[in-house]
């Protein structure tokens, strides 16, 4: 067991100097985003507002976590009867990998995890629906000036427990802090 603990601590000593080779000097940096986004599947077409907070430890690598709630519902109709899908919110988090292409434009490739709840409501009865998915997707990111941009970006949230897949397409504001 002393062995054990030994070689962690030998690790640990060459893996910090590594690790600290993540994080561009002076830390950090930060932005956030605000914008719309078009839930695109088979049972509907949703709206929501969403928006991000993320980090960026150097110029390729960083995190971000999103929030959605849905602002636009859909119409069905099922035998007859008229009935409603909404979307009611949405949480995720992801880990981003950025190419920057120049001092202005960045393209990006995210993968994460979310949850989502829907509900539907036909003949007077509605009903709730919780997701988990698997989100993956690509975009883009164009800055006017060194704070201020837009982002547009594609993500394809994949349903755990055969839930199937939606496309979601966002186009935001963005703000480096």
């Amino acid at each position: 067991m002393r062995n054990v603990i030994l070689a962690a601590a030998a690790l640990s000593v060459f893996a910090l100097p590594a690790a600290a080779q993540v994080v561009q000097p002076g830390g950090p940096t930060y932005y956030g985003t605000l914008g719309y986004s078009q839930l695109d599947h088979s049972d509907g077409n949703l709206g929501a507002v969403t928006g991000r907070l993320g980090a960026k430890f150097n110029p390729y690598f960083g995190v971000e976590g999103e929030g959605s709630i849905g602002v636009k519902d859909d119409d069905f109709t099922i035998a007859g009867a008229q009935g409603k899908i909404e979307h009611d919110y949405d949480l995720a988090a992801y880990a981003v990998g950025t190419f920057p292409v120049t001092p202005n434009f960045e393209l990006f490739a995210r993968g994460g995890y979310g949850t989502t709840q829907m509900k539907a409501e036909l003949a007077g009865v509605e009903r709730k629906a919780d997701g988990e998915s698997w989100n993956y997707g690509v975009g883009a990111n164009y800055y006017f000036d060194g704070q201020n941009g837009l982002r547009g970006d594609w993500t394809r949230r994949d349903f755990t427990d055969d839930g199937g897949e939606v496309d979601v397409y966002s186009v935001n504001y963005v703000r480096r802090f």
